[in-house]
């Protein structure tokens, strides 16, 4: 099986809220341009960090199914 058909939905578990708390408290104070310059950073560093062209393809794949 490859990787990107094993796209883990959570694995941030018991830390997703820590998470998500964390994600909100980078944007305050930003206006909408800087936020979504923030994002797109983030994404990149992410990406970057997850380095699987395979997983970020499944990864945008699943993200725009869920944007639909």
């Amino acid at each position: 099986m490859s990787r990107k058909n094993n796209l883990v939905k959570d694995r941030l578990g018991r830390n997703a809220d820590a998470f998500y708390e964390a994600l909100l408290e980078a944007h305050e104070g930003l206006t909408f341009e800087q936020c979504v310059r923030m994002d797109t950073r983030l994404i990149l560093i992410l990406a970057s960090q997850i380095g699987d062209p395979d997983m970020l393809k499944a990864a945008l794949a699943a993200a725009r199914q869920g944007a639909k």
